[in-house]
């Protein structure tokens, strides 16, 4: 129903925000990830959304980058996968690693998402395999930063702050390979 929201930021915590537009204030429920890319209070802003309407429930769900918010549309249409489950996975993980981790069949960083068990990482694995495009085929970088992600989680590194330092090692240099990518991540953590 809903594809976007144009306004003023007045709000913003962990997983929620308000953005006013035209004389009203729209709560938005918000991934973990999007809480670091919203700009100051009183700025302008521009969000995608998920209007969620339930029998016990209507909220809406924004997201700074439309991949995030069509991958969240994928998942709670999925059987057992509700909305703060789909958050969780978004907020924890960007598109291109969550599709690595699908790809890969990797049970164990998906089972370190809150609210993602070994169950249902193995039931997401099952049922995402086909409802994923290939996105390594339209971007390098995107095959690119999962494989780094993965690599500094191998090595011990919390999946989150290994993400965060692969993508501003790819800002710093994108035509890197990745050992070098890996090496300017580590030196970021």
């Amino acid at each position: 129903m809903y594809e976007s929201i144009r306004g003023v930021l007045r709000h913003k915590e962990l997983l929620k925000a308000v953005v006013e537009t035209h004389g009203v204030g729209y709560r938005l429920a918000i991934p973990l990830s999007a809480y670091g890319k919203l700009p100051e209070i009183g700025a302008d802003v521009f969000l995608f959304l998920s209007h969620i309407v339930r029998e016990d429930i209507e909220a809406l769900y924004a997201f700074v980058d439309k991949g995030e918010r069509d991958l969240f549309e994928v998942l709670i249409a999925l059987s057992g996968i509700g909305p703060k489950t789909g958050l969780a996975i978004v907020g924890h993980m960007d598109p291109a690693s969550f599709h690595h981790a699908i790809q890969s069949a990797d049970t164990r960083i998906l089972s370190k998402i809150p609210g993602v068990g070994k169950k249902t990482a193995e039931r997401l694995i099952v049922e995402m395999k086909d409802k994923l495009i290939d996105k390594t085929s339209t971007s390098p970088s995107l095959g690119l930063a999962a494989d780094a992600t993965r690599a500094l989680m191998n090595l011990g590194y919390n999946p989150l702050q290994a993400q965060k330092a692969v993508q501003a090692a790819l800002k710093d240099d994108d035509q890197a390979d990745l050992s070098h990518v890996i090496r300017l991540a580590l030196s970021r953590l």
